[in-house]
């Protein structure tokens, strides 16, 4: 099997291996905390973790991914450059159709993954995530397989502009990095000029945030990447804890406290009307809202059929789209006939 870099194993003994302040003094990245590139074709691949790290060189653009995550499909689509994806996870629920049209592979998930078939395709990387400091068992197991993996964090970044400047990485793996490195410059200047322009002319909207899910509700911290694009709208997450990045659990009776500040009721779980937000629990009703006929509004204007949704998919990469509709939400302006990710429950 062909190999077009050397890959410094997060798990191995080697000298590559150690602190971020140890590999790199200045950061190429102008937001991202978890990656870093430089103009030798080395990349740097930060985990969150144990501050420890993965660096490889890239000898030859990549041309044959697997993605395991949708977000790496979105980055790698905003450059030009999804040909490369030979195989997904859950292709069902991914929102860029060329995917099933190309004959891309589904390969299953972590439970039931076909090690087979990625073996099969002799990829030059599996692009993989991890959402605790454990390794899951089927990168192991990809490993053992002599898969090579590469474990990103875009997911764990706090920023908008964070993760939409992993492009940047992806047009390092595939030699796109001069148009990787261009889009990105273009969403930053229309994110900053967005919120710069909502900051001027802030009304300080107030929003309570999602539903329970079982029977815990969820409220970003105020560090948090959903809670991050609400500020940069002009707007204030009731509940968030300032100095945080983590999502902490509040009570149903402390969330209708705060529905009584609120002058908007924003990404409400799976709910699309009025009368279903109600029916979800007997004291909704009576949720401020709701109940003085305040807007409502929920991230999934663009889903896939079987449920995957486009605001975490090209959202990912193109903060400034979230940024502009929720500025137009917070002003009054919206309409979903021109807008990107959210529709208003009615």
């Amino acid at each position: 099997m062909k190999r077009f870099f050397i890959l410094l194993s997060l798990y191995a003994v080697l000298s590559g291996c150690g602190h971020r302040n140890q590999e790199t003094a200045v950061s190429s990245c102008r937001f991202a905390e978890y990656f870093d590139i430089s103009d030798d074709g080395k990349v740097v691949l930060f985990s969150p973790y144990d501050d420890r790290h993965d660096t490889l060189y890239i000898y030859k653009p990549f041309d044959n991914l697997v993605c395991m995550s949708s977000t790496h499909v979105a980055g790698l689509s905003a450059i030009g450059a999804d040909s490369v994806i030979t195989a997904v996870s859950g292709l069902d629920y991914i929102c860029a159709g060329r995917l099933k049209e190309a004959g891309v592979f589904d390969v299953g998930y972590e439970s039931s993954m076909d090690f087979e078939r990625i073996v099969s395709l002799h990829p030059d990387a599996v692009l993989a995530y991890t959402v605790s400091g454990a390794e899951p068992q089927y990168i192991t197991k990809l490993r053992s397989l002599g898969i090579p993996v590469l474990v990103l964090y875009d997911h764990l970044e706090s920023h908008p502009l964070a993760r939409a400047e992993y492009i940047r990485l992806y047009g390092a793996l595939t030699g796109r990095q001069h148009v990787a490195d261009s889009i990105f410059s273009c969403v930053c200047e229309r994110y900053l000029a967005i919120a710069e322009t909502s900051r001027t002319h802030s009304t300080g909207v107030k929003v309570l945030m999602n539903i329970p899910y079982g029977d815990l509700w969820y409220v970003p911290g105020g560090n948090s990447y959903m809670a991050r694009l609400v500020q940069d709208a002009g707007g204030e997450v009731l509940g968030a804890k300032k100095g945080q990045s983590a999502s902490r659990v509040i009570s149903l009776e402390y969330a209708w406290s705060l529905s009584r500040e609120a002058d908007i009721w924003l990404n409400p779980g799976y709910c699309s009307t009025r009368r279903q937000l109600e029916s979800v629990h007997q004291l909704f009703p009576f949720f401020g809202p709701l109940a003085d006929g305040l807007p409502v509004y929920n991230n999934t204007l663009r889903m896939s059929p079987e449920g995957g949704n486009d605001f975490f998919e090209t959202g990912s990469v193109r903060p400034d789209l979230i940024l502009a509709d929720l500025t137009a939400i917070f002003d009054g302006t919206y309409s979903q006939e021109n807008g990107n990710f959210f529709i208003r429950l009615d």
